[in-house]
């Protein structure tokens, strides 16, 4: 499965949240994948899911469009409530 983001996106998530698309990928990749979800507003966004993901000591949601070749990822969003719920998240990466 191939990756793909808009990179302007990608630049301006680095830029305000000090966080990147490829900070994804490696935690995708270092088994930090927490969880898979359904968007939370799925009559707004019912193609997308939510890769949660730990990124250094703190829980990320990234939404993302699935189809046959790739996958599109859209955000990179802090969450506290999910830093909550997934309690179990090892710090000190």
């Amino acid at each position: 499965m191939r990756f793909e983001w808009d990179e302007n996106k990608n630049q301006l998530i680095k830029r305000d949240r000090q966080v990147c698309f490829e900070d994804v990928l490696v935690a995708l990749n270092e088994d930090r994948l927490l969880d898979i979800l359904p968007h939370h507003n799925v009559d707004k966004y019912p193609n997308q899911k939510l890769f949660i993901v730990q990124i250094r000591d703190y829980v990320y949601y990234v939404p993302f469009i699935e189809n046959d070749d790739n996958i599109f990822l859209k955000n990179i969003i802090p969450s506290r409530k999910y830093l909550k719920q997934y309690k179990e998240v090892k710090h000190g990466d």
